[in-house]
């Protein structure tokens, strides 16, 4: 195997509990010239396509991405960027939040701001975004381990079936025709799934950690055995036999690559999934302690809290106060 590329079987673990769902969706009309920021104080996943015109992307570490028609890019951990008409334009940006919009169809909205006088239809930059919520489950630490912007871009040569996607996104975002809104965001709920899904197939780039566990056969079989079943009671012994490798060669090597203990990683994953099942899929806390092999309530509330820093009843006021 490649060391620059993951097993088939071990992309599909990574992507089964992926849940990418665009939650508020905009499009977007600008009169050039524009600078406007977005996401400040927000992790959630961002969206952008870009129908007509051109853009100058900044992220949040000053990385410019300049995007054309037909461009899309995913931000995958969110924070303040900045799109402009021009890359060298030296203006204040304008939060985006701060203009008007109009409700188009639930989740989807649009902003309009344009010089009907002096800026036609076809001068103007049209853009759709998107808010995502944006979780991977169990291996929650891809989203750390990815680029700041993900551009469409750079994958369309090895897999071309994008292309008609966000050759469909332009037409609709131009056009504005009938039932536009909806099919807008569900393409754009395909197109980032895409994009994840390429960058995890082309090898994670230059991630490191428990990417390169996954490109080592032997401790990959390790990983998909723990996030098929993590509540089963998993022995340094078990996942030993599974590595094929004596138990002090197999904890040696877990940690080298790693960086952590398999117990510890089983733990961190565990808590991962009681943090989801909690808050964003109400489970009651008990429920969750059964399903991830905790004899007891309180021996899951003190594992949780020794992970995350709380107990697992503020998990639970997360989800009423989304409700």
């Amino acid at each position: 195997m490649a060391t620059n590329s993951l097993d088939p079987d071990m992309v599909s673990e990574l992507l089964l509990g992926m849940r990418l769902v665009g939650i508020d969706y905009r499009r977007i009309e600008l009169s050039p010239p524009f600078a406007v920021s977005f996401g400040e104080g927000d992790p959630r996943a961002k969206f952008v396509f870009v129908a007509r015109g051109r853009i100058a992307l900044r992220s949040p570490g000053g990385e410019e991405h300049e995007m054309a028609a037909g461009d899309a890019a995913l931000l995958p951990r969110g924070g303040l960027h900045r799109i402009a008409s021009d890359p060298k334009l030296d203006r204040a940006c304008r939060d985006l939040g701060t203009y008007d919009k109009a409700e188009l169809c639930p989740m989807v909205s649009e902003i309009r701001d344009c010089d009907e006088a002096t800026c036609p239809a076809e001068a103007r930059t049209v853009l759709f975004s998107a808010c995502m919520d944006f979780e991977l489950g169990s291996m929650h630490p891809l989203i750390a381990l990815m680029p700041a912007v993900m551009r469409v871009g750079t994958l369309v040569d090895r897999y071309p079936e994008i292309l008609p996607m966000l050759e469909a996104m332009e037409r609709e975002a131009k056009s504005a025709r009938a039932g536009y809104a909806g099919i807008l965001s569900r393409l754009a709920d395909v197109v980032a799934a895409c994009i994840v899904r390429g960058w995890v197939e082309c090898g994670c780039g230059d991630a490191t950690g428990w990417i390169a566990a996954l490109r080592d056969p032997k401790l990959g079989r390790v990983l998909v055995a723990l996030h098929r079943d993590p509540g089963r009671n998993w022995t340094v012994a078990e996942l030993a036999s599974t590595m094929g490798a004596s138990r002090s060669v197999f904890a040696e090597r877990f940690l080298e690559v790693t960086g952590v203990t398999p117990v510890r990683y089983l733990t961190e994953m565990r808590m991962r999934l009681a943090v989801d099942w909690i808050a964003r899929d109400r489970m009651p806390i008990e429920t969750a302690a059964l399903k991830l092999g905790y004899a007891s309530q309180a021996a899951f509330s003190r594992a949780f809290k020794r992970v995350t820093g709380h107990p697992p009843g503020r998990a639970t006021g997360q989800a009423a106060r989304v409700a």
